[in-house]
């Protein structure tokens, strides 16, 4: 692996065999597009199945693929700092498995931060998106997001998309101050960097809803107690 990589692209995997033999050439080619030198960090988070090996067998195949793989289950946003923590591109980005949001949008969310942002993030809830998902989970994603922007005054719409890019060294500076280990952690780091003053820009994608996922009641009771724990400890605890 060369050192002088420009853009690190990391994919949070948990027990996702199937969908890595899809998602790792595609993301392969996406990269290419981009015109940067590049590396494919998969963070494969304690797996059981066989995910690490079909990482390994990349690595063989395409030195710009590198496996870090975790014994033991960090939860998603720790797993996500991990890997930003070892990337060696001075732009990083992440994006789901399942490539819900389309990949044809990585250029996009790339260029912005060669543009000068420090925060790239796509949206399923600008009017220009297309997005095909249940209209439960439609519901509850408005509802999170408009209490996201109510109590902690955020300016973005949509902040659980996984498509997001940054430049790394302010992400860096942000990380130690984000507590959440598992799916809040794209909220919070939105949240915190709008508090820093961070530059953020997002933009309308192409979304698509994944196999078997589901809102259940207490996903709800959870998403509302998460944003009440951000409010309380950045204007109680940290004051």
């Amino acid at each position: 692996m060369e050192n002088n990589v420009a853009l690190s692209a990391v994919i949070p995997v948990y027990n996702d065999e199937e969908s890595l033999r899809t998602a790792i050439p595609r993301s392969l080619d996406a990269l290419e597009k981009t015109g940067l030198s590049f590396e494919l960090i998969v963070a494969e988070d304690g797996s059981t199945d066989g995910s690490a090996a079909v990482v390994r067998e990349w690595e063989r195949l395409d030195n710009r693929v590198r496996l870090l793989h975790s014994d033991l289950r960090l939860g998603r946003g720790k797993a996500l700092s991990r890997a930003f923590s070892s990337a060696r591109g001075e732009i990083v980005c992440y994006y789901d498995v399942d490539l819900a949001t389309d990949i044809g949008h990585l250029a996009e969310l790339v260029g912005a931060i060669r543009e000068g942002y420090d925060i790239a993030t796509g949206s399923r809830l600008l009017p220009e998106s297309r997005i095909a998902r249940s209209g439960g989970r439609e519901l509850a994603s408005r509802g999170y997001n408009f209490l996201v922007r109510t109590i902690l005054r955020s300016r973005v719409h949509d902040h659980q998309c996984g498509f997001k890019a940054f430049r790394r060294e302010r992400l860096l500076s942000l990380l130690p101050s984000v507590r959440d280990t598992h799916w809040f952690w794209d909220t919070e780091v939105l949240v915190r960097a709008q508090a820093r003053g961070y530059s953020i820009r997002e933009f309308p994608v192409r979304w698509r809803e994944g196999r078997g996922t589901t809102v259940r009641r207490k996903d709800v009771f959870q998403m509302g107690r998460a944003i009440f724990r951000l409010w309380w400890q950045m204007h109680v605890e940290e004051g």
